[in-house]
């Protein structure tokens, strides 16, 4: 019995280390970031920080990864720590509406996209008719790997809050007969400018959080 016991043990604890993140990284709060799985595959909350490089902005987003592709939220911060972007990922690619921001917290653009399924040649997606409101249509369209732009695109000037034009995408295809939808002078009048939700709740908790320290951690 004893013999049956250590056994049993031996067995749960080799299974219990095969299955343990190969490396990672701990967050001031505790967390476990960046865990790479024994097949070298991203896992779980993720930082990335990119430096400045050739006059590009270095920046750092956080989220989650499933299997090496980036899924659900994801946000973009500067290296001062201000909020840049809000993006949505599924399967690895943007999916839905993916917000970007000024350094003053202010919306300047609206992005919508359409994540395709890696796992398919061909994906089956329903449309709307831009001609007519309501109206449906099936459509068939080969997997090119990647998102593709689909629903209305909008660019705010950051001033004022208004919009100041929009694009409509269909499935990647830019509707070029669609006049943009812009707002009048006297809704720009009235209209009381609020930052965005997600910016502010961003404000309310950095309280002088401006970069994210992590200690390295490895398994064996």
């Amino acid at each position: 019995m004893r013999n049956i016991f250590i056994s049993c043990f031996l067995f749960l604890s080799v299974q219990g280390f095969s299955q343990a993140p190969s490396s990672f990284i701990i967050g001031v709060k505790g967390d476990t970031l960046n865990k790479v799985d024994p097949k070298g595959l991203k896992q779980g909350k993720w930082v990335n920080h990119v430096d400045e490089l050739r006059g590009e902005p270095g920046y750092e987003e956080e989220g989650v990864y499933k299997n090496n592709r980036k899924e659900g939220p994801w946000r973009i911060y500067n290296l001062q720590g201000d909020l840049k972007g809000l993006e949505f990922y599924r399967w690895g690619n943007k999916d839905g509406v993916c917000q970007y921001f000024s350094p003053s917290g202010a919306l300047v653009r609206e992005e919508s996209w359409r994540a395709m399924n890696p796992e398919k040649l061909y994906d089956t997606l329903v449309v709307e008719d831009v001609d007519h409101l309501n109206v449906y249509r099936t459509v068939i369209v080969k997997n090119e790997g990647v998102a593709i732009k689909n629903g209305i695109w909008k660019f705010y000037d950051p001033s004022t809050g208004m919009i100041d034009r929009t694009e409509t995408y269909t499935l990647g295809k830019l509707e070029t007969h669609k006049a943009p939808a812009l707002q009048d002078s006297t809704q720009l009048a009235t209209r009381k400018l609020v930052k965005p939700k997600e910016v502010q709740e961003f404000e309310k908790k950095i309280a002088g959080k401006k970069k994210i320290r992590v200690r390295d951690g490895q398994t064996n």
